[in-house]
């Protein structure tokens, strides 16, 4: 071989060599570290099919959920039913409100409001109510397209036998059931494993996944282990369009001065005992918003909202019981619960404190406010 060629050769033969050498030892590493990937779109997804936390659905499902009573001169029918506008419209079944000459609506704090009838049908169990005062409160999404599956899990809220706010877990067991009861026709029901009793007629029926309607509960067997529910994407034109023709001006409200006569203390007390209830749930789930508006005026007005919040913030859990309660010579409840409150204190450390709280509830503007609060330390 020509001298004047040997010694390029040789130097490249090396370059190869060492560039062979540098890959395997790079291939090498690849195959043992870890690969991170930081992809933020990836990220995103995947948080938003997290499933929605169950307390949190719940909490935010009772603010909606509405206790109706339905009276006439004969009796009163105790039903459900749930803010679905922000007109103050509310969906319940037909059946709670037939031959009703005053319906009252009592809600998730303890407020009791007149209502008047928009829409009720004749064979399909489903009417709705409204209530000019829950304008632009807290409303329910109601489900117009999407159908629910046999095995979706559920979670059925209503007020059986007068219990508000009642909430039974279940699964869908059965679609498309057909049926008739009392001259109303039900088709293309839920069947449902979540209890329906008495006074469960008219409330949600809420997915467990998304926290949307996806049904009004409407008829249980006798035994309460077998529920049914109106879809609600079979309804939702009937509703929406009885709440689009609706004018307030039209409608025959009953004066909420006829509704708050003297209540027999036992009546009272549940009463009071829901709204303490109410606030201290709503401090534990930190909706201090929701707890402040349980405030009386004068709380307000010494209190501001910030400085309320601050009060709580601190807590990673609060959890109350033990409720006793009576009722003074001029009607206020004076209501005692035991408190566990836990303060975090480094990373790995949290406190508990023992806490006596004592509230006064008492009407204000014909609702029952919580008019002042104390507590005792241990």
């Amino acid at each position: 071989m020509d001298k004047q060629l040997r010694g390029p050769l040789i130097v490249s033969i090396i370059i190869i060599a060492a560039g062979i050498a540098i890959l395997a030892v790079l291939n090498d590493q690849w195959q043992t570290d870890a690969v991170s990937i930081n992809n933020p779109m990836i990220n995103e997804v995947e948080s938003g099919n997290e499933t929605l936390d169950l307390k949190t659905i719940i909490h935010n499902a009772e603010k909606s959920v509405v206790q109706i009573e339905g009276q006439n001169e004969q009796n009163t029918k105790t039903g459900s039913g749930f803010i679905y506008n922000g007109k103050g419209d509310i969906i319940t079944n037909a059946h709670v409100i037939k031959n009703a000459d005053v319906i009252n609506v009592r809600t998730a704090n303890g407020h009791v409001y007149p209502a008047a009838v928009i829409g009720k049908g004749e064979e399909t169990d489903i009417a709705v109510i409204r209530v000019p005062q829950l304008a632009d409160q807290s409303a329910l999404t109601l489900e117009d397209e999407e159908k629910a599956e046999t095995g979706d899990d559920v979670i059925a809220l209503g007020s059986p036998h007068g219990f508000q706010n009642t909430v039974t877990l279940g699964i869908i067991s059965g679609t498309e059931r057909n049926f008739t009861v009392d001259g109303f026709n039900y088709e293309n029901a839920y069947q449902i494993s979540a209890q329906i009793t008495e006074g469960n007629s008219g409330g949600p029926l809420i997915n467990r996944e998304t926290g949307n309607v996806i049904g009004v509960n409407a008829v249980g067997t006798s035994d309460g282990t077998i529920g049914f529910s109106i879809p609600s994407n079979d309804i939702y034109k009937q509703v929406t369009t009885w709440s689009n023709e609706a004018n307030n001006d039209q409608l025959n409200f009953k004066n909420t001065d006829d509704i708050t006569s003297a209540e027999n203390p036992e009546k009272l007390i549940e009463d009071a005992e829901y709204v303490a209830e109410y606030f201290f749930e709503s401090i534990s789930i930190r909706d201090y918003v929701g707890a402040y508006t349980l405030l009386g005026s004068a709380m307000q007005s010494a209190d501001s909202y910030p400085d309320f919040r601050e009060g709580y913030t601190q807590y990673v859990d609060f959890q109350y019981s033990d409720l006793k309660s009576n009722v003074t010579e001029d009607n206020q409840v004076k209501i005692t619960a035991e408190v566990t409150a836990e303060t975090k204190q480094s990373e790995e450390e949290t406190q508990k404190e023992e806490i006596t709280y004592k509230l006064t509830i008492d009407r204000e503007n014909d609702q029952l406010k919580i008019m002042n609060i104390s507590t005792d330390n241990e």
